[in-house]
């Protein structure tokens, strides 16, 4: 079970910004950047084109009002998109404010927000929506 299955079942907390049937959106708690959220779908499936048909077109459509939020929430050009998954074998994007490619890149240092901050920073998502 991976840490994101563990954060579905309500195992381990997250802070939550959307959630249906098929997916959840949370703060990613080591982001690259303020406001940098997670969509992962509720089946564990390791790689995003491993997932079954339905759920890949169905993932940007859950996807597109958190990434609206995002950028009315945060000074930034656009809500910037990425597929790694490489650290948790579990399908998920990456939504991500951005000015700049720079912000997407993932091999810089990640931020290592308080609790606090991370709870601000979901209210502000949220508020949005």
């Amino acid at each position: 079970m991976t840490i994101f299955s563990k954060i579905i079942a309500g195992e381990i907390p997250c802070y939550r910004i959307a959630e249906n049937d098929l997916f959840i959106a949370f703060l990613d708690i080591e982001p690259l950047v303020r406001g940098h959220v997670l969509v992962v779908p509720k089946i564990e499936v390791d790689k995003i084109f491993d997932l079954p048909q339905e759920y890949l077109s169905a993932m940007l459509v859950f996807a597109k009002p958190i990434a609206k939020a995002i950028e009315k929430a945060f000074d930034c050009n656009r809500c910037g998109i990425s597929v790694i998954g490489l650290e948790v074998p579990h399908a998920h994007l990456h939504l991500v404010p951005i000015n700049s490619s720079q912000d997407l890149n993932f091999t810089r240092s990640k931020l290592h927000p308080s609790a606090e901050s991370l709870q601000v920073v979901q209210e502000l998502i949220v508020s949005q929506l």
